[in-house]
């Protein structure tokens, strides 16, 4: 069984309805919908048995995530999948990622390749972050400098072409074994918002690993809001620093072993 949990903050119902009917077209057995909006105007949406959809307050992504993931966890699914609202799944992805899985058991985690509306890559396969990689690239006036630390951060070096071990993929789609999810207690309900992907990835990491497949893909609209909005922005401090009051700050010995086995990896694959 495969099940999907998309968490909705006054999204359109065009948009939440296209993706709903296309995981379900794609194969995966039931979709948990769960609502932060101040309304309930999604509840219509699809009148389908394979939908639930639930109302709550504004509880975060995390904790959002985590009410369908206990319900999916109750409903024996084998693999869940959380997506984000402004996600469009491309042909037989799902298809490609159960198979991936099916044959690869140490895997607990992966990520399709992301792109852009345009057909762009978006680089979404990140090292375990460190101050600089979250805080000083984003406020650093000097492109040529954010470049140089993105080339590294994002293991862009890679190509992005082939199948690879990566310590940190992003939460805008990941596809994920649900016992595992539930081995480590789903997300961290103490980020509200941003870094829970981060820390999700690094908790499945100590019994798993996490690969980035690219021979599928998703198209991700990728609004980057904390770069617009002053209060997602305070959102997205916040959670950095929870973050690395959790896993440390500059002195994190087993972030950098993770992080240079992952660029000795690719290195060696590239060979």
């Amino acid at each position: 069984m495969i099940t999907a949990s998309i968490v909705t903050y006054h999204n359109s119902e065009e948009e939440i309805s296209k993706l709903a009917t296309s995981l379900l077209k794609e194969n995966v057995n039931h979709i948990y919908i769960i609502d932060n909006s101040s309304n309930d105007l999604l509840r219509t949406v699809i009148n389908d048995p394979a939908i639930t959809y639930i109302h709550s307050i504004n509880v975060g992504y995390g904790k959002a995530h985590n009410i369908a993931i206990k319900l999916a966890s109750k409903k024996n699914s084998t693999y869940h999948i959380i997506v984000n609202p402004d996600i469009e799944i491309s042909h037989n992805c799902i298809s490609a990622l159960k198979e991936f899985m099916d044959n690869k058991i140490d895997c607990g985690l992966v990520m399709p390749q992301i792109k852009y509306p345009n057909g762009e890559i978006q680089y979404l396969c990140k090292l375990l972050p460190t101050p600089t990689d979250l805080i000083i690239r984003r406020f650093i006036p000097f492109s040529n400098l954010q470049k140089k630390i993105d080339y590294t951060y994002e293991l862009r070096m890679s190509n992005y072409n082939k199948i690879m071990e990566v310590p940190s993929l992003s939460g805008c789609f990941m596809f994920i074994r649900t016992d595992i999810l539930k081995q480590v207690g789903g997300f961290d309900e103490s980020f509200f918002m941003y870094a829970e992907d981060v820390d999700l990835c690094r908790r499945i990491g100590k019994i798993s690993k996490t690969f980035f497949y690219p021979h599928t893909y998703v198209i991700h609209s990728y609004e980057k809001g904390s770069y617009k909005n002053y209060k997602l922005l305070k959102y997205h401090i916040t959670s950095i620093i929870k973050y690395f009051n959790k896993w440390g700050w500059f002195f994190d010995k087993k972030r950098t072993s993770i992080n240079q086995q992952c660029i000795l990896n690719i290195k060696n694959n590239s060979k």
